[in-house]
């Protein structure tokens, strides 16, 4: 049955899947409301699981929330004009390289990334995502991402600290760190009077390696990363008095390690963490692929987002007012529509101002290998707005 649903979606939009919005709460957190989703629906799962305050896109890697985590939250469906609906995962183990090329499935076995928007209120905790040799130890990969803060997300307001926090300031000692994390259950333990802030704005983005520090703005934030949900906080007490319980200091810490400090410190890429020209060497801004001017006239702009990390990338994909533009790229990716409405391949293409929740949209898509090398027709169908589209891939075309 999961297959002939596949089949029908793949001729249907000629190697372009639609993809049925993919809701994830998380409990140590809560909605900063810039999803699009109905303001009766953040809890819609229930005050046990928490707030909704991401959307994973293109997504084969389950949600790790624990004990009483539904069923195939953070797993994304492929939709049929009829309606009918399958994984995405299920897609990619049943087609193998039509779906998502021959070289990542040979790779990798799997699509090794998903994008998201992550929406919190405030700021998340100090903490890091580990790389593939400390991630191997629990029996996961390691969790490279990048950021990009689009406008069209980010209008109405900044939430309530809208600085992003990476690394320790230069001259900072492991001792120090230690000494921070040694204190987790004892208060605040201070460790963000270690680090530094950069002040976030739209339209800009940030590289994130594994084993970076990093207590995210309370911006909607486009984060391609790699297929992992591997993390640890290492901050005790967010501003405004929100406590993170000790269990998730020892997230994704092998059983043998858990309550030994130096493991966590251990964990961290110390180097990049006290890297004292961070800034130049992890912001990201908006960098075109072509000339300006020649891709005008052609009817599109196509520009770099996140593009600092070798695993992963993302771009933004504009088609002017009125234009049709076809792109021809040689891998497969999954896209989001924030702006605007037309097609994609015949099929409706737009953003939508309200979901609620369990609704389904036309605002996302999966682009097959296939697709992609013959080439995706987008037709803008409003004369006056841009129609905006952010496209996240596994390997950079």
């Amino acid at each position: 049955m999961s297959r002939s649903i596949i089949q029908k979606a793949l001729e249907q939009g000629k190697g372009v899947m639609r993809l049925a919005p993919n809701w994830v709460p998380r409990s140590f957190c809560r909605p900063g409301r810039r999803l699009r989703l109905h303001p009766d629906d953040y809890f819609a799962l229930g005050t046990e699981r928490g707030g909704i305050d991401e959307r994973w896109f293109s997504s084969t890697t389950p949600a790790d929330n624990g004990p009483g985590t539904p069923e195939n939250q953070g797993l994304s469906f492929i939709v049929t004009e009829e309606g009918e609906q399958a994984r995405l995962i299920d897609a990619v183990s049943e087609f193998k390289g039509k779906i998502i090329g021959e070289d990542l499935y040979k790779k990798y076995g799997r699509w090794p990334m998903y994008s998201k928007f992550f929406d919190n209120k405030g700021p998340l905790p100090h903490h890091i995502h580990h790389n593939d040799k400390y991630a191997a130890k629990v029996g996961e990969a390691g969790k490279p991402e990048m950021y990009f803060f689009p406008a069209q997300y980010n209008q109405t307001y900044g939430g309530e600290l809208p600085f992003t926090f990476f690394g320790f300031n230069p001259g900072t000692t492991k001792e120090q760190v230690r000494d921070a994390l040694a204190a987790f259950t004892k208060g605040d333990n201070k460790l963000l009077s270690l680090s530094r802030a950069y002040a976030i704005d739209v339209d800009t983005g940030w590289d994130v390696p594994p084993g970076v520090m990093h207590a995210p703005a309370s911006m909607c934030t486009y984060e391609p990363q790699f297929a992992s949900d591997v993390y640890a906080m290492y901050q005790s007490v967010l501003y405004f008095d929100h406590v993170v319980g000790e269990d998730l200091l020892w997230k994704n810490c092998p059983e043998d390690r858990k309550g030994d400090f130096d493991y966590l410190v251990e964990v961290m890429d110390w180097d990049m963490n006290l890297d004292p020209m961070f800034y130049q060497n992890r912001r990201m801004v908006p960098m075109p692929v072509d000339n300006m001017d020649s891709m005008r006239r052609e009817g599109y702009i196509d520009e770099w987002i996140c593009y600092k990390c070798d695993l992963l990338g993302a771009r933004r994909y504009t088609v002017l007012p009125g234009r049709t533009a076809t792109l021809k790229d040689d891998v497969a990716y999954g896209l989001i529509c924030v702006q605007g409405f037309g097609t994609i391949n015949g099929m409706e293409l737009s953003s939508p101002n309200m979901i609620r929740f369990g609704e389904l949209t036309h605002d996302e898509y999966f682009v097959t290998q296939e697709a992609s090398c013959k080439g995706v027709t987008f037709t803008n169908l409003s004369k006056s707005e841009p129609l905006v589209i952010l496209r996240h891939f596994a390997r950079k075309p």
